[in-house]
């Protein structure tokens, strides 16, 4: 008995792609129809302005939401740890330095970064002209400068080298203009306690972060300066500022602190109390989202409509390929390749545009923006790949999906018919 050969699946499936491939391409390039020609630029075409639109719109509410972080994170971290105050005064009541928190941090909290000490210390500029009140915020050598140092315009930062404190400060612009600051100039500054206090401290740097909460009144000086001012021994501190390494996990870290506080502590987040900052971010993202929907939205039902013509322009050819044999999973395959090399081409226009219009904005700050309403001088950019990735991969893959609806079309024209059509 003669052994049957066994059925090639792979083979026959190279063949199949090969074919649909090939006459999809023919489908493309014939000059003879016009109206095809048009049609298929106008599906490039939306397909790329959506997916440059999209792309724009995720660079620059990243921008946006990381810009906005990163401006409230440099003045007060992610979770501030400071003594239990029922009171509205800025005094501050001392925690010390010496707590399993502050010094072990590294063992017992994986998911923080790291912790600085700060104070607050209020006190009123005195110059010849003006008279203002302010908050001296002291921080030590410890200060992570690279998290401040993108809000630096002028000078430098405090300078700790001195044995005993430093009688440098870092004002900002909008405190310098209404005083008539500059770098290098000198101020009495005056501290409203029991005895009163007067010192004269040098002006050595000018910061801007654009938001009014931080740009109106406080003040960078050394932290030992308001121990000082405060006659507190070198090992209490205002309170201790925690950074950790993903904002995502901060609910996370506030328990696992809070399992760390001594009887006296209290912990807060930034979210908490900043959270006007967050809900403004929050009501852009669903702005944002509202309006990339509709984008998708419109894509898909252009393509549609796109796919609709490109099948009813080949009605003749549909009833002579099934006249032939050929089944509708074949002709239906012919279609949807032609349909995802249009999608493909206009995806990779799109994202030409899109990445290209960011670059432009990003290294050329083309667009600006009214810091009094937006907290920064220009439209913000960020580079997320995996996101700039998944909106590909998302956008692809559900344009195909609606594709296969008018798809289903195909199954239902008959051959007689079809090749009568006119």
């Amino acid at each position: 008995m003669k052994r049957k050969r066994p059925h090639n699946f792979f083979k026959n499936l190279t063949y199949d792609s090969w074919l649909y491939s090939f006459i999809s391409s023919r489908l493309s390039h014939n000059k003879n129809r016009a109206f095809s020609s048009i049609i298929t630029r106008i599906a490039i075409a939306s397909i790329s302005i959506g997916l440059a639109i999209i792309i724009v719109a995720f660079g620059v509410l990243e921008g946006f939401r990381n810009a906005i972080h990163d401006k409230v994170f440099s003045f007060v971290g992610h979770i501030q740890v400071t003594q239990f105050n029922n009171g509205s005064s800025y005094e501050e009541k001392p925690i010390s330095i010496n707590s399993n928190l502050y010094n072990n941090y590294k063992q017992i909290l994986p998911n923080v970064e790291t912790i600085q000490a700060f104070s607050i210390k209020p006190g009123i500029f005195k110059t010849a002209d003006e008279v203002m009140g302010v908050l001296l915020k002291g921080v030590n050598k410890d200060y992570d400068l690279s998290k401040f140092s993108d809000n630096m315009i002028k000078g430098r930062f405090v300078n700790f080298s001195r044995k005993r404190f430093s009688k440098e400060l870092v004002i900002s612009k909008k405190i310098a203009n209404k005083l008539h600051l500059e770098v290098n100039d000198s101020v009495f500054v005056y501290f409203v306690q029991d005895p009163p206090r007067i010192q004269k401290l040098a002006i050595v740097g000018i910061y801007e972060s654009g938001m009014d909460e931080f740009d109106e009144k406080f003040v960078i000086s050394d932290l030992r300066l308001t121990q000082y001012l405060n006659q507190w021994a070198d090992t209490l501190v205002g309170g201790y500022e925690i950074f950790i390494k993903d904002f995502n996990q901060l609910d996370t870290v506030q328990k696992e602190v809070f399992e760390q506080l001594d009887y006296n502590m209290h912990q807060e987040s930034t979210r908490t109390k900043y959270q006007e900052f967050f809900d403004w971010l929050s009501l852009v993202d669903t702005n944002v989202e509202i309006f990339l929907w509709l984008i998708l939205i419109v894509a898909c039902f252009n393509m549609i409509s796109i796919f609709l013509i490109m099948v009813m322009e080949r009605v003749n050819m549909i009833g002579i390929l099934k006249a032939i044999g050929a089944s509708n999973f074949q002709i239906k395959s012919i279609f949807l390749v032609r349909g995802i090399r249009l999608v493909l081409r206009g995806m990779i226009i799109g994202n030409l545009v899109g990445l290209g219009i960011c670059a432009l904005q990003y290294y050329f700050k083309i667009i600006p923006l009214d810091p009094e309403n937006y907290y920064m001088n220009t439209v913000p950019i960020d580079w997320n790949w995996p996101t700039i990735v998944k909106l590909n991969l998302i956008i692809f893959f559900l344009i195909l999906f609606i594709l296969l609806i008018p798809a289903t079309f195909i199954g239902r024209i008959r051959p007689i018919k079809a090749i009568r059509f006119d």
